[in-house]
């Protein structure tokens, strides 16, 4: 008797701790859902107000419910005009990114040379160097190949911080490859560059979206170098026009938050279509680095 009673006894404490782990897991993901929608409702719910309902009714839920900023967004600013060129900046950039950071990785995971490892630290290092330590460098830079003021500088730039992050990503997935799946296709006839292509890429495809989604993702909300490398109104990207907004020390946060609001499709739409891949990619890439 004493034997089943501590049976239950124990039983009931194992349910019990099940219990609230479970609890707090439920809290933990309440708090971070609320963490992270609350300012995407918020920037929403501004964009539907008019500019009387913003300073004068920090609800929120707007009262009336108004589409005249999207309007005035749409057809009265060059917002379209923005969106166009980040978009363009950013799908360059990623395949740049793409193109040049899987054959950097996969020199350094495949072959051996001279300073292999060195090259490879250096990538990472150069990866964390701050952007506000760079842009003075880089503006000299761009003074000299006659880019400033040109969306190809801004792609040229990107890749300071793009290319890294691709290349670092793309070693550690490529070491997670078999080497004899390659030793397989140069035995058979294949070189190279045909093997990188028709046999690793194609087993690399969540790494290759992870490098996707992070390009994109950074050039489209870069801000630091487009204010200081673009000065046109025609060549000026999302986030620099959407500052543009402000007129001396009146904040238009209706317009506003309808540009930011409709700035966040592009990315969204990317992640929505491409998130499976996301988990994985990254998990494999962090194996062998």
């Amino acid at each position: 008797m004493a034997t089943a009673a501590v049976s239950v006894t124990a039983s009931r404490r194992v349910r019990a701790e099940r219990w609230v782990r479970r609890g707090v897991m439920i809290l933990a993901g309440l708090f971070f859902a609320l963490w992270t929608l609350g300012p995407l409702y918020w920037i929403i719910a501004t964009s539907l107000k008019t500019e009387l309902q913003v300073y004068r009714e920090p609800t929120l839920f707007p009262s009336t419910v108004t589409f005249d900023n999207y309007q005035k967004i749409l057809l009265q600013t060059n917002f379209l005009l923005y969106i166009r060129n980040s978009i363009e900046v950013a799908v360059v950039t990623t395949l740049l990114s793409m193109t040049f950071g899987s054959a950097a990785a996969y020199a350094i995971s495949r072959l051996r040379f001279t300073g292999r490892r060195l090259i490879a630290r250096s990538i990472v290092v150069s990866y964390l160097v701050p952007a506000s330590l760079l842009f003075i460098s880089l503006f000299e830079v761009l003074t000299e190949l006659h880019l400033t003021d040109h969306l190809a500088g801004l792609m040229v730039v990107y890749l300071s911080f793009t290319l890294p992050f691709c290349t670092w990503l793309m070693i550690g997935y490529f070491r997670a490859i078999p080497v004899e799946l390659e030793e397989a296709a140069l035995v058979d006839g294949c070189t190279r560059l045909r093997a990188l292509v028709s046999i690793i890429l194609p087993l690399t495809l969540p790494a290759l979206v992870v490098v996707t989604l992070f390009s994109f993702t950074q050039s489209w909300n870069e801000f630091l170098y487009a204010l200081v490398f673009i000065s046109s109104d025609s060549n000026k990207t999302f986030t620099v026009g959407l500052i543009g907004l402000i007129q001396g020390d009146t904040l238009p946060w209706g317009l506003m938050m309808a540009a930011a609001t409709l700035g966040l499709i592009p990315p969204l739409i990317i992640y929505v279509v491409s998130q499976r891949w996301v988990v994985s990619g990254l998990a494999a890439g962090s194996i062998k680095g």
